[in-house]
């Protein structure tokens, strides 16, 4: 009977979970529409779980027209308050107002830089910082890019991208391979 491999601990068993761990978490991302949706939800996450976000993902995905940034830059306030009425998103006015502020941002970005990517992972130098951490108290909250990086984004006008949610959107991205050396997806990275 075959077992299962071996996951970094923090996705458990849920098979929603499981299947981002296995196939999105750390795995690099150049796409700008992936980009701003894990840019967006990072914010939507900030005091909830990850898993919460998770299971209301295509939610969001509908309600924020498929994470087009130039349509959520042009959000009416009567947009805004359908979207604070949606039941299947987090429906938290500060956070969808971010969302429209980091559409904003995140254009005069790609205007300047070509593309979001191209902007993003100036901060690693273009390529994954492949970490080697044995245990999930070794990984860091934040790191000096991280920080580089969260300074820069305010500076541009973004929201709720303070250092520790950056840190989490490079976990996500793959800017950073910090699954556990033991983990399957290590090696896959």
């Amino acid at each position: 009977m075959p077992t299962d491999p071996f996951r970094c601990p923090w996705c458990g068993t849920d098979p929603l979970y499981v299947h981002y761990h296995d196939h999105e978490w750390g795995r690099p991302q150049h796409d700008d529409r992936r980009l701003f949706e894990a840019l967006v939800l990072d914010g939507f996450q900030a005091g909830l779980s990850w898993l919460t976000i998770l299971r209301k993902r295509e939610n969001f995905r509908k309600g924020f027209d498929g994470f087009d940034a130039e349509k959520i830059a042009r959000y009416t306030p009567d947009k805004i308050e359908a979207l604070l009425q949606d039941t299947g998103i987090i429906r938290n006015r500060i956070k969808v107002n971010a969302s429209v502020t980091n559409a904003q941002a995140f254009l005069a970005v790609q205007e300047q830089f070509g593309t979001f990517g191209s902007y993003i992972w100036q901060f690693t130098d273009g390529s994954t910082i492949r970490n080697a951490w044995q245990a999930m108290k070794e990984i860091p909250a934040s790191t000096p890019e991280s920080d580089a990086m969260s300074k820069d984004m305010k500076q541009r006008g973004f929201k709720f991208c303070g250092t520790t949610i950056c840190y989490a959107f490079m976990q996500a991205v793959g800017m950073v391979n910090d699954h556990l050396v033991e983990c399957h997806s290590y090696g896959k990275v």
